[in-house]
């Protein structure tokens, strides 16, 4: 991505396809987050889900792709994100940002995850220098 870093300039959309079982049961086995809710439909169902849901941190490290894409790691100065809703399994998340500042060489920007139907699932900020 060669977005040049101004106000209201947009990073990706970055769109992953629908997230799989065998993803989750990967990432959970990566992450060593066991959970059964990310991985197991009937222990899902008993929290009160339809079917398995996948981890918020899945979503925060797509989310890290988009902005990895568009400047290095080394020039990630902070990033905050808040989990805003649950990613149900087979949902497509599509993940992008905004810069709402850019001064002294950093940028600032609002990310957000949302899904193919419009529920966000993760909001956030980010701060990258740009020099």
């Amino acid at each position: 991505m060669s977005t040049e870093p101004t106000v209201g300039a947009r990073i990706g959309p970055l769109t992953l396809p629908p997230i799989s079982r065998t993803t989750l049961a990967l990432f959970a086995g990566a992450s060593h987050d066991h959970n059964p809710i990310h991985i197991d439909v009937d222990a899902a169902r008993l929290a009160g889900f339809d079917d398995v849901i996948a981890h918020g941190m899945l979503s925060m490290a797509y989310l890290g792709r988009v902005l990895t894409g568009w400047r290095s790691q080394a020039q990630l100065l902070s990033w905050r994100v808040r989990f805003t809703a649950m990613t149900p399994v087979l949902s497509v998340p599509i993940c992008q940002g905004v810069m709402t500042a850019v001064s002294g060489g950093v940028a600032e920007l609002d990310l957000v995850v949302r899904l193919d139907d419009g529920t966000v699932t993760l909001s956030g900020s980010a701060r990258v220098r740009v020099e």
